[in-house]
């Protein structure tokens, strides 16, 4: 059986409600062992033993989080050459455009040479004040619907042998 590794950090609720309705999706496959894991508590074990990858994180100061990139710096050397080639893909609770941290997350995946399999669903709250961008979050029905069918078409094709 496949395995789909989803990592994930929030500070107020919206990533969170992204990867948990992505891991809704990716569960509707019955030859699929998904895994959600905080990215402070994921490790280089959990990379190798995945086939597939679904990344999610908050923008902050138009970047991915620091949490994410310290999971990235933890992970980046022991998996190195060991998970070439598997597909991932990258969803963004954004208070803007949500762009930068999907590119910091390509360049860090193209290093790893993963496979991109899908466009980086990028959710943006349009949170512009501070007291806006300290708020929980609330993702629309819509929107997680889209985060739900993303986990759904990524565990497909990881259990199906597309990707």
């Amino acid at each position: 059986m496949k395995e789909l590794l989803i990592v994930f950090h929030t500070m107020t609720g919206g990533a969170e409600q992204m990867a948990r309705a992505a891991e809704r999706g990716a569960r509707r496959e019955a030859d699929m062992n998904v895994r959600l894991l905080r990215a402070a508590e994921a490790h280089a074990a959990d990379m190798l033993r995945a086939d597939g990858y679904l990344f999610v994180t908050p923008e902050n100061l138009a970047a991915m989080s620091g949490v994410m990139k310290d999971f990235f710096d933890r992970t980046y050397y022991p998996v190195l050459d060991k998970v070439n080639g598997r597909p991932y893909a990258a969803m963004i609770c954004a208070g803007s455009d949500g762009e930068n941290a999907a590119r910091q997350i390509a360049r860090i995946c193209t290093g790893w040479r993963l496979k991109p399999v899908a466009d980086p669903l990028i959710v943006c709250t349009h949170a512009q004040t501070p007291e806006k961008i300290l708020a929980p979050k609330t993702i629309t029905v819509d929107d997680l619907t889209r985060c739900e069918e993303s986990g759904a078409a990524l565990a497909a094709g990881l259990a199906l042998g597309i990707f």
